[in-house]
């Protein structure tokens, strides 16, 4: 079967090839097209089964930030922040003329998105945030920082999987060794001695690591820009980044928002549960 997405390249500012999964969507759509990001050590692999799915009706693009996947690892570690993915993005999103969009972002994408929001006001006609919120538990932080940027590689997938279930169990405590299998090959690849290692930089940790930029600061501000705006909030029933209480918080700000909590996961869900799926599908079925 052939694959329902093409590989496009764009330029960053500083010159790096950054890498997109272009999914065309059905041929003279007027649908607003959908914009993928994705977390602090993930890529364009993530949304691969929700792309597909919501393509069926809309064009998607899935951008890889600097430093994961097909894109550029960057000359200069202390570009790994926020605000230059964002200024990355916002470069795409330029070159292809998109003026409006529906935006989905998990942890460090959803971050994205409150940014991209504050910055130009009313360009967003939906957003689904996937655990996060402008307000991150210092735990989930920590929990994060314990683990990122430390180069570990594998012999097998099979290895690599029960690396990752050491790890993360706790987020995933249902999860089946398949499921393990199939989280190693969203976030690892093959690399050329043969060893199955992390599909990104080890140096976005050094930045992740000093005060603000992991969380930038007010972020309620950021969320602020988004109020009005039809909005999915979904959360991990064990997130130990996004608490009951500032989700609380986020609907009594934004009354379009709407929340659906994933039960025995932690950070993050994967958006294709079939419950998320569904109020994804209710979300976006309200917008042109």
């Amino acid at each position: 079967m052939a694959a329902l997405y093409e590989d496009r390249f764009w330029t960053s500012s500083d010159g790096l090839n950054l890498h997109y999964r272009n999914y065309p969507g059905p041929e003279g759509s007027s649908a607003l097209p959908v914009l993928c990001l994705h977390g602090l050590t993930r890529n364009a692999r993530d949304f691969a089964a929700l792309a597909e799915d919501l393509s069926a009706k809309r064009r998607v693009i899935v951008p890889e930030m600097r430093g994961r996947g097909q894109s550029d690892y960057a000359r200069d570690p202390e570009t790994y922040t926020p605000a230059t993915y964002v200024a990355d993005v916002e470069k795409l999103l330029a070159e292809q003329a998109i003026t409006r969009f529906i935006a989905i972002g998990t942890s460090m994408g959803g971050l994205m998105i409150m940014l991209m929001a504050q910055a130009q006001p009313g360009r967003m006609a939906a957003v689904v945030l996937n655990d996060i919120g402008p307000e991150i538990a210092p735990e989930g932080l920590q929990r994060i920082a314990g683990y990122v940027g430390h180069g570990r590689s594998f012999p097998t997938w099979v290895h690599a999987a029960r690396a990752l279930a050491e790890t993360h169990g706790a987020a995933f405590p249902d999860y089946t060794l398949d499921q393990w299998l199939e989280l190693a090959k969203r976030t690892m690849v093959v690399t050329q001695n043969g060893r199955i290692s992390f599909d990104y930089d080890m140096a976005i940790a050094e930045p992740f690591a000093r005060p603000g930029n992991a969380a930038p600061p007010n972020l309620w501000l950021a969320f602020e820009a988004l109020v009005g705006v039809p909005m999915l909030l979904v959360r991990g029933e064990l997130s130990d980044l996004l608490s009951a209480e500032t989700v609380k918080r986020m609907a009594a700000r934004n009354p379009k928002m709407r929340t659906i909590t994933v039960p025995r996961v932690g950070h993050a869900p994967t958006l294709d549960e079939p419950e998320v799926r569904a109020a994804i599908h209710a979300l976006l079925d309200e917008v042109a």
